[in-house]
């Protein structure tokens, strides 16, 4: 008994819902789809099927044997795909989401090159710092940088990023600087709307201990990352930003670290996308592009960013 086979046949079975339903999937004649069902369940010494003069209808054992199976030649299917992958043009419309100033600043740069590489793949690009909805909106892939993605999607960690407190040397001559988290709340701050703990900032001292939470009251309220930025770099007060958007500033002084002798959130940056079972092929190559791409990311290092995890 050729086993895969038996299996394969089985599935269209049970998907067909008869016999002579499921000889056009596997082409084979109805003895021989019968006489597969029959030596599989010989084999594995049950019953999978209920067989009447009607229908055909599982027993529980024949219900999780199914779904085994369907998950096994689901991945056998995978793993065919990933071999030709290398080899294989990929074609077709791919819905790329990301972050507007990440995909501005360090994505933007690599569309050119995916494209050189990639003649058949017609890029569609929607940058937005809101959290979209992958399935309702028809994406293929999303840029989430957060601590941990929606269980329910699948992820690939590209890089590592880092919140900074920062604010401009002005700002720090007129108004002080702080040294604690708790003086926060007599600073101005610009806060970024989209950011989880919202006006709460968290910070955990360096040397260990338990985090600090500071109630933060907003002098700037922005839903982009750059215009906090602008806004920190016009002396209007202390900001918390990735360092992959203030990296470059604290380089060259125009912004520096506040309080760092603590630490906000360490974020990943993913690759999100619906699912690994069957991915096409456009989107496991972007992927990996990307991965590549982002091995050593160019801000790495401006404010002692940990190493890039995949």
């Amino acid at each position: 008994m050729d086993k895969f086979q038996a299996m394969n046949t089985f599935v269209a079975v049970v998907e067909a819902g008869s016999f002579v339903g499921a000889m056009d999937t596997v082409a084979l004649s109805k003895p021989v789809v019968s006489r597969h069902v029959a030596e599989l369940e010989e084999y594995l010494g049950v019953r999978l099927l209920q067989r009447t003069t009607r229908r055909l209808s599982l027993t529980e054992e024949g219900q999780n044997y199914y779904l085994r199976c369907k998950e096994l030649l689901a991945s056998v299917k995978e793993a065919e795909s990933e071999i030709t992958a290398c080899s294989a043009e990929v074609h077709g419309r791919l819905r790329v989401g990301a972050p507007q100033t990440f995909g501005v600043k360090y994505l933007a740069p690599l569309w050119g090159k995916f494209v050189e590489e990639n003649p058949q793949v017609k890029l569609d690009i929607i940058l937005s710092d809101r959290v979209v909805d992958l399935v309702e909106e028809g994406y293929d892939v999303v840029i989430r940088i957060a601590q941990l993605p929606n269980s329910m999607l699948v992820c690939r960690p590209l890089a590592k990023t880092r919140m900074v407190l920062c604010a401009s040397p002005a700002y720090l001559a007129q108004q002080g600087t702080p040294l604690h988290p708790q003086a926060l709340r007599d600073h101005r701050v610009i806060s970024y709307s989209y950011w989880a703990p919202g006006n709460e900032w968290h910070f955990s001292p360096n040397d260990g201990g338990e985090t600090i939470a500071v109630k933060t009251q907003p002098h700037i309220h922005a839903n982009n990352g750059d215009t906090c930025r602008y806004a920190a770099l016009a002396h209007q007060g202390i900001i918390l930003q990735p360092d992959f958007l203030v990296g470059e500033d604290l380089r060259a002084g125009t912004l520096v670290e506040v309080l760092p002798d603590y630490r906000s959130l360490a974020l990943n940056i993913y690759a999100v996308y619906p699912t690994r079972k069957l991915l096409p092929l456009k989107v496991r190559r972007f992927i990996d592009f990307l991965a590549e791409q982002l091995s050593t990311p160019p801000w790495y290092g401006c404010t002692g960013t940990p190493g890039n995890r995949r």
